[in-house]
């Protein structure tokens, strides 16, 4: 099922590039990412600036991970993409450049 979703979205996001918007499908994939992550840290940790510590999380995902949490963008953000959204945020590479940024939360 989740791999339909994957697959579903990875459909959708390329699709995307055939109507002249010049972006590839992975650009098209970290921008809806994003959108999801920012939304999921500004739920998770209110009170916090969610653009810096959605980039951190967004530069340590993988293209796989990225893939997964912009299907949220598609069809809804449920428990497995937060889950996936905090477990990269809590990885050490992470969290180096969130202090790096001069956040510290977590």
């Amino acid at each position: 099922m989740r791999a339909f979703g994957i697959l579903t979205a990875a459909a959708a996001l390329s699709a995307c590039t055939m109507g002249g918007t010049g972006l590839s499908p992975e650009a098209i994939a970290r921008g809806q990412a994003k959108s999801v992550v920012n939304s999921v840290v500004a739920q998770k940790m209110p009170g916090v600036n969610a653009a810096p510590v959605t980039d951190c999380i967004i530069d340590n995902a993988s293209m796989s991970e990225i893939y997964s949490i912009s299907r949220g963008a598609v069809v809804g953000v449920d428990a497995d993409t937060v889950n996936t959204v905090m477990t990269i945020a809590k990885r050490p590479d992470t969290l180096s450049c969130i202090t790096r940024n001069g956040l510290s939360l977590l």
